[in-house]
């Protein structure tokens, strides 16, 4: 994603900010306390304490600490556009495209455990952050609905459930997935991995194995 892109215009009060210094020294200390407490736990006052700014420098950026969170997680939302990428490109066989794309999430996640879990309790207490967190995700869900319907008019992927639907729905269990694996809970990592690729390969192409169904006939 670039400066301009909508997550960042929803998460800063101010318009290009990445790499300001009294803002990356706001975010350097909410990920410090967020290792010591949740979200709930911290507060505005020693945020601001612990950048050495004032309590308005961090309204300034920020809404709120909720919202803070969301600026923090840009790496989250980098590898989310780096993945969709990916997957859009549609080069080389689906099942390693998909694999990869997926990894890349799981990998964001693992580098900033913590922080997402604040996410969660972020998405769960503030509306603002849901409402730009589901602006996020109405706008991948787009990207991915236009892949499914690319690869479908190729004959490369089988017909099914509308590209809408059907790319929210993938979506919903990638998410439900990542939120059971930060927290700790539900199967390792790897096999996390592998059912989530299979399930994307199952509900686009109809198999485990797409790179070997035949093309559609155009008679």
């Amino acid at each position: 994603m670039t400066e301009t892109a909508p997550s960042n215009r929803l998460v800063d009060r101010r318009t290009s900010n990445r790499g300001d210094a009294r803002r990356d020294a706001l975010l350097a200390a909410v990920e410090a306390l967020l290792r010591e407490q949740s979200l709930d736990e911290v507060n505005v006052a020693e945020i601001s304490r612990r950048a050495g700014v004032t309590r308005s420098a961090f309204y300034f950026y920020f809404e709120s600490k909720a919202v803070a969170v969301l600026a923090l997680l840009q790496g989250l939302y980098d590898a989310a556009a780096d993945a969709n990428e990916l997957l859009v490109k549609a080069e080389g066989e689906p099942e390693d495209r998909i694999r990869r794309a997926i990894t890349m999430l799981f990998d964001s996640v693992d580098g900033s455990a913590h922080s997402y879990r604040a996410l969660l309790e972020a998405r769960a207490a503030s509306p603002a952050v849901r409402e730009m967190w589901e602006a996020g995700r109405a706008e991948f869900a787009g990207v991915i609905a236009g892949m499914i319907g690319t690869e479908r008019a190729a004959g490369r992927a089988t017909d099914g459930p509308g590209e809408d639907a059907l790319a929210k729905v993938l979506l919903d269990v990638n998410d439900h997935a990542l939120e059971r694996h930060s927290l700790g809970v539900g199967p390792p990592r790897e096999q996390h991995i592998e059912v989530l690729t299979h399930l994307w390969l199952r509900s686009i192409y109809g198999t485990t194995a797409p790179h070997r169904r035949p093309r559609r006939s155009t008679t």
